[in-house]
C-alpha cells in the first residue's frame, strides 16, 4: 500500500453560516448566579429540579449580554449574515431549556447550541468554526487558547449597559493581538531592555497573538458597511508608550488592519480610559488589569503568554 493509505483522515471543515462566529457560555450570556448557588450548596439533582421548575422564568442579562445583542444587530434585515452566536453550555438539554426560553424571551437570534451535560464545552469550538469563545470557566478557556482559538474568561461584574448602539471592542496588545515575545523581554530583562529591543525592531512586524484573527474578522465586517456607517469601533489600549509604540503601528499597517483608536498609556491604569471609550468588552492577558477594568466595562481575561505561565 502507498503512503496515502496511512495518511490520517482529513477532518471536515465546519460549515460557517456567517463571517464571524462567536461561541458563548450560558453563564456569560445570562445571570445564573442564583441557580449556580443551588448547584454549589445543594448538588446537581437540586440544581436540575430548580432549573426545570423555573424554566418559564426568564433569566436576567449577564455580563456579556449587551455585547451579544450588538453583535447580532450587525445582521441587518435581509442582508448578509455577518455574525452568528452559538451557545456552548455545560447544562443538559433538560436544564438548558430555561436558557433557550430566555434567549427567545429576550429576542436573541441564537439557534445553535451544544448542551454537554457537565462535560467540557471547548471541544465544540472547532466543530462550530468559532472565531471567539467567551466563557466563565477558566479551564475551558485555557484549553481553547491552547488549541489555537481566541478565547477569554468573562470576569464577574455588574451587568454592563452601554449607552451607544455602536459596538465598541477594546484590546490589549502584547499577548492578545500580538505574540508575547516583547512582553517576555520586559518580564525577564526589565523596561530598559524592552524599550531597546522594541525600538531596534520597530520596522519588524510583531507575530500575531490569539486575537489577531478575531480583529481581522471585525475589520472585514466593518468594511462590508458603507463608509461613514461603520457600526463597529475598535481600540488598542496598551501599557506601551513612545518610543515602543512604533512597532505596534507598523505591525497593524503590515497586517492591513485599521484600528479606530490607539491609546498608548505608558503604564497608566487602563480603567478610566476604557470607561471613556465606552467599551462593550475589553480583552487583556494580565489579571490585575482585568480586575481593574471590570469595575467599569465588561472584561475578558486572556490566560495566554508569560504573564499566565505560573497559573
Amino acid at each position: 500500500m502507498g503512503d496515502r493509505d496511512h495518511a490520517p483522515p482529513i477532518a471536515p471543515k465546519p460549515h460557517r453560516a456567517a463571517d464571524l462566529v462567536v461561541a458563548i457560555s450560558s453563564r456569560a450570556l445570562f445571570d445564573l448566579d442564583e441557580s449556580h448557588e443551588v448547584f454549589e450548596t445543594q448538588g446537581i439533582e437540586a440544581y436540575c429540579t430548580y432549573q426545570i421548575e423555573h424554566e418559564d422564568v426568564p433569566l436576567f442579562p449577564g455580563v456579556a449580554f449587551s455585547l451579544v445583542r450588538k453583535l447580532l444587530a450587525l445582521n441587518r434585515g435581509d442582508g448578509p449574515r455577518r455574525v452568528e452566536v452559538i451557545l456552548l453550555s455545560r447544562n443538559s438539554s433538560d436544564t438548558g431549556l430555561r436558557v433557550f426560553n430566555s434567549i427567545r424571551h429576550h429576542g436573541l437570534d441564537i439557534s445553535r447550541a451544544a448542551f454537554t451535560g457537565g462535560a467540557r464545552t471547548f471541544r465544540y469550538v472547532s466543530a462550530f468554526g468559532a472565531d471567539l469563545f467567551l466563557s466563565s470557566n477558566p479551564d475551558d478557556v485555557k484549553r481553547t487558547l491552547d488549541a489555537g482559538f481566541a478565547a477569554a474568561t468573562i470576569m464577574p461584574a455588574a451587568t454592563q449597559q452601554s449607552q451607544s448602539e455602536e459596538l465598541r471592542i477594546a484590546f490589549d496588545g502584547d499577548a492578545v493581538l500580538f505574540s508575547d515575545e516583547a512582553e517576555r523581554v520586559f518580564k525577564q530583562q526589565g523596561l530598559a531592555a524592552f524599550t531597546a529591543t522594541e525600538t531596534a525592531a520597530a520596522r519588524t512586524p510583531l507575530p500575531g497573538g490569539p486575537f489577531r484573527g478575531f480583529l481581522s474578522a471585525l475589520h472585514r465586517i466593518q468594511h462590508s458597511f458603507d463608509a461613514g456607517d461603520y457600526p463597529i469601533r475598535t481600540a488598542l489600549v496598551t501599557a506601551r508608550g513612545a518610543p515602543t509604540h512604533e512597532r505596534v503601528v507598523r505591525t497593524l499597517r503590515a497586517w492591513e488592519i485599521r484600528i479606530d483608536e490607539a491609546l498608548f498609556l505608558a503604564g497608566l491604569d487602563k480603567a478610566a480610559f476604557l470607561d471613556a471609550f465606552g467599551a462593550d468588552i475589553f480583552f487583556d492577558d494580565q489579571r490585575g488589569h482585568c480586575e481593574s477594568a471590570s469595575r467599569h466595562v465588561a472584561t475578558g481575561h486572556v490566560p495566554h503568554g508569560i504573564a499566565n505561565e505560573s497559573e
